[in-house]
């Protein structure tokens, strides 16, 4: 299954059908029009999904670049506001639209940290009538809780729908495009669809809590040949790394100083067989004084299987080494140059921050 950028966006409507009852040789009669009553409990659900946009969506906004749009959530009263890497892109200059009013501010970038697909842009001139928004604890998600999505999906401003949390733990790669794409690990899975233009906008719980941002949705390749959309199949960074990594690019100057992401030290490449199909991670450099030189890890060796799960090709290794941690001792089993294999014990480092 192939993944696209963009963010969520989903319509969940619930329709109460009645049935009329008949059998053969009996009636009709008795209730072949009347309709079920509502669920006792519909008017309140209805009044929190109400309360809940009129809280959060203030603070929602859109982003504009000369070669995109997208979205993003006001983070604090500074101007601060988080949304996706790859929404920001390259640039450094914006144009922000606030949820009451039709007007752009221009905003700068604070910094970008592209392995875990946020950008934090700063307002130049702030209003005093931001709204931030309250960020939830995602650790606490569980499967089957009620979201909304709120963004500008094909730049459809404030626009808002509704799902349910279908997984959280996931481990996802987004799609390459001028290098490497981002392996996001923790990831919130949502029956929420996402189109263009939703990427960095808010999932909501009932609360009115924001508790991920919208960043991927999947693609299904074999539908027709074309790759079509897989519906009910959305992916949002959590709120807890976002707060994280949001809260350190405006702390220090634009930088990221802690990843929580492992790292061998090693440039790698994908290494394909006779037949061009992936057979293990070729290591092309080592760095010196990194985690893989420690345990004497060699350029030219090719990579199998790194805490003895098999890696193929880079973007399975990355994914194996987003779920591990810093410090965490792991096997990695190696073919050498002259054919022969071999097993070194790696202590982990810490992946570069930004």
């Amino acid at each position: 299954m192939k993944l696209t950028r963009s963010t969520l966006i989903s319509a969940l409507t619930a329709t109460v059908i009645a049935l009329a009852g008949c059998s053969a040789g009996g009636t009709a009669a008795q209730s072949s029009s009347s309709t079920a009553p509502l669920p006792a409990d519909a008017p309140a659900l209805e009044q929190a999904y109400v309360s809940v946009v009129a809280k959060v969506l203030p603070s929602v906004v859109q982003i504009t670049t000369d070669r995109a749009l997208g979205s993003g959530v006001v983070f604090d009263t500074k101007g601060d506001i988080v949304t996706n890497a790859h929404v920001v892109g390259q640039a450094t200059k914006f144009q922000v639209r606030l949820a009451d009013s039709p007007k752009t501010i221009p905003a700068t970038l604070v910094g970008a940290y592209p392995p875990d697909d946020l950008a934090v842009i700063r307002l130049d001139q702030p209003p005093p009538s931001l709204h931030p928004a309250h960020f939830g604890d995602s650790t606490k998600l569980q499967v089957g809780q009620i979201v909304m999505a709120m963004g500008n999906p094909l730049g459809l401003t404030g626009s808002v729908t509704n799902g349910i949390i279908s997984a959280t733990g996931r481990t996802v790669t987004e799609p390459a495009e001028s290098g490497p794409g981002a392996t996001l690990p923790e990831i919130i899975q949502t029956s929420a669809a996402v189109n263009p233009g939703n990427s960095g906008g808010a999932l909501v719980d009932l609360a009115g809590d924001v508790i991920g941002i919208p960043t991927l949705a999947a693609l299904e390749p074999q539908s027709e040949g074309l790759g079509g959309a897989a519906p009910g199949i959305g992916f949002a960074i959590p709120s807890h790394v976002v707060t994280d990594i949001a809260g350190q690019l405006i702390a220090h100057d634009g930088h990221v100083v802690n990843s929580h992401r492992a790292e061998l030290g090693v440039g790698v490449v994908t290494v394909v067989g006779p037949d061009g199909q992936p057979t293990g991670v070729g290591v092309l450099s080592v760095r010196p004084g990194g985690p893989a030189a420690t345990a004497g890890m060699q350029a030219g060796e090719v990579i199998t299987a790194v805490n003895n799960i098999p890696v193929q090709q880079t973007t399975e290794l990355s994914r194996v080494l987003a779920n591990l941690d810093p410090g965490q001792r792991v096997p990695v089993t190696l073919i050498t140059p002259d054919g022969g294999t071999r097993t070194v014990t790696v202590a982990l480092g810490q992946l570069p921050g930004s």
